[in-house]
């Protein structure tokens, strides 16, 4: 169930028909480029629903996105009410990038464990507050354009003269967290954070990134320097995320374990 990105009114199946790499460079190149996306439909969703009952699935896990960003959480939702017959449990991951990836593998986990539904569902909903995440963005332009940042008042009126930090709150939302004026700044700022709260946890760190692997590649390495045993993960930003936080955009989260 992937959404479809949008460039030029030409539709793409996410991270199927484009690559993240072959995306960010598109928009590079052509910043100006008319870019958006769209949800699965909810007709669309309920047909999955029936595919998964005729298959004799009596139960379906479904996570995703964080409502707050996104409305395909409202739409698996409905769609539960358009299919008889089989129970299915729709998570609100509140996150995004791998910390919804993470949830989808420990749904797995618990799956060939031979839970039930109902505990996956129960643990999924525990799990997903133990997640956390950052977001660096080299402008607020594609956040703004889109509608995808809370609580702006006060960065848009300096939109172009600084390189914000965000964060992902409790409740699935992207709001403001510190104006910071350059990148080199922005950067030690959000390890300062990261460095402070990993403090004597047990946490898996992962680093999204866009057109800027090196970046996050650096920044695993200074990472691991100071916590040698520490598990750093590094994975791309996918394009239809990547098409609201626009291409320089560094997202680093922690789960705790």
């Amino acid at each position: 169930m992937r959404s479809t990105l949008l460039l030029d009114n030409k539709e793409y199946e996410d991270f199927v028909d484009i690559t993240a790499e072959e995306f960010y460079d598109v928009v590079v190149n052509n910043p100006n480029i008319d870019l958006s996306t769209s949800q699965v439909a909810t007709g669309r969703v309920a047909e999955l629903y029936e595919e998964f009952k005729n298959e004799g699935y009596t139960d379906v896990i479904v996570v995703t996105i964080a409502a707050k960003l996104s409305g395909t959480y409202q739409g698996a939702v409905l769609a539960k009410d358009l299919v008889d017959g089989i129970n299915v449990h729709v998570v609100d991951s509140k996150s995004v990038s791998y910390g919804q990836v993470f949830l989808v593998l420990k749904a797995i986990e618990m799956i060939e464990a031979n839970k039930d539904a109902e505990e996956i569902f129960n643990k999924l909903n525990e799990l997903r507050d133990k997640i956390n995440i950052y977001v660096l963005v080299d402008t607020l332009k594609y956040l703004v354009k889109n509608g995808r940042l809370s609580a702006a008042s006060g960065f848009i009126g300096t939109l172009l003269k600084i390189k914000p930090l965000l964060k992902v709150m409790e409740d699935g939302s992207l709001q403001a967290y510190e104006k910071i004026r350059t990148t080199s700044k922005a950067r030690n700022r959000l390890m300062e954070i990261i460095e402070e709260e990993i403090k004597g946890k047990k946490v898996m760190v992962f680093l999204a990134y866009t057109n800027n692997k090196a970046e996050a590649e650096a920044i695993k390495a200074d990472l691991i320097e100071k916590q040698a045993d520490l598990e750093v993960l590094v994975v791309p930003l996918t394009p239809v995320v990547g098409a609201h936080a626009g291409p320089g955009t560094l997202g680093v989260g922690y789960i705790e374990l």
